[in-house]
């Protein structure tokens, strides 16, 4: 099987220090025991084609997909594209707003502003036959950091889960490609430090980063979310495998 593409769309800043590694590292080890490939096309490393990837995961991004930046409109089109040939996709934040916008949804500053902590997020109807979704629980918590959001979903699309504050956490379009605006990839070591980094503003906003930090729990759902894409990734692979194995001779 081809390798598994982490499209690397921004860096963890320098608070973040105390946990090791980088949004990819994070992301490959929650997927588990699979080949990795990272490309990072602010760059300006090539985007593969769809023979030579099995499968896509998009990271967030301190950066906005509202700017339009070249990289990011240059990575929306290449999105739609592997979504068109059956690649599959995961988005995470950033790339969840992006895959939106690149489906034709529409990617937007939220009007409530910043979401950031651990919240509960919750499935709808549509979440109990999914296959990354199906065996979480109704009500699971996740890390959330963010202030844009999924605004307009594609057309077709399906939501899987929102929050008290955000009505898109997880969306899928067709049969292979999600988007979750939550953070599967983050650790309780991960939220706190983004609610340190941020804290001046967020008393700024009238909020308490000490109650935020406090009520920062451990995600085992939400972080099982990259472990049940990469069994969905091999299991997909294996079926294409079989099917286009020669039939036997008589």
């Amino acid at each position: 099987m081809p390798p598994l593409l982490i499209v690397k769309l921004g860096d963890y800043t320098p608070v973040l220090a105390a946990r090791p590694g980088d949004f990819e590292s994070w992301i490959s080890a929650g997927l588990g025991d699979v080949p990795v490939r990272v490309v990072d096309p602010r760059c300006g490393e090539a985007l593969p084609a769809a023979c030579e990837v099995a499968a896509v995961v998009v990271t967030g991004s301190p950066s906005m997909v509202t700017d339009r930046e070249a990289w990011s409109e240059a990575t929306a089109r290449w999105l739609a594209r592997r979504v068109a040939e059956g690649v599959p996709v995961l988005g995470i934040c950033y790339g969840h707003q992006l895959l939106a916008h690149a489906l034709g949804g529409e990617a937007a500053w939220h009007p409530k502003g910043m979401e950031i902590g651990t919240v509960s997020v919750r499935k709808s109807a549509a979440a109990w036959d999914d296959p990354l979704f199906a065996d979480l629980p109704e009500v699971f918590p996740a890390h959330v950091v963010h202030s844009q959001t999924a605004r307009r979903l594609p057309p077709g699309a399906e939501c899987l889960a929102s929050s008290d504050f955000e009505p898109h956490h997880a969306f899928r379009v067709g049969e292979a490609a999600w988007g979750v605006q939550f953070h599967p990839e983050f650790d309780a070591v991960a939220m706190k430090s983004y609610i340190a980094q941020l804290s001046g503003a967020l008393r700024k906003g009238g909020a308490d980063p000490d109650q935020l930090a406090a009520a920062v729990t451990e995600t085992h759902a939400a972080t099982s979310v990259l472990r049940r894409f990469a069994r969905f990734v091999a299991e997909r692979a294996a079926q294409r495998q079989d099917a286009a194995a020669p039939a036997p001779q008589p």
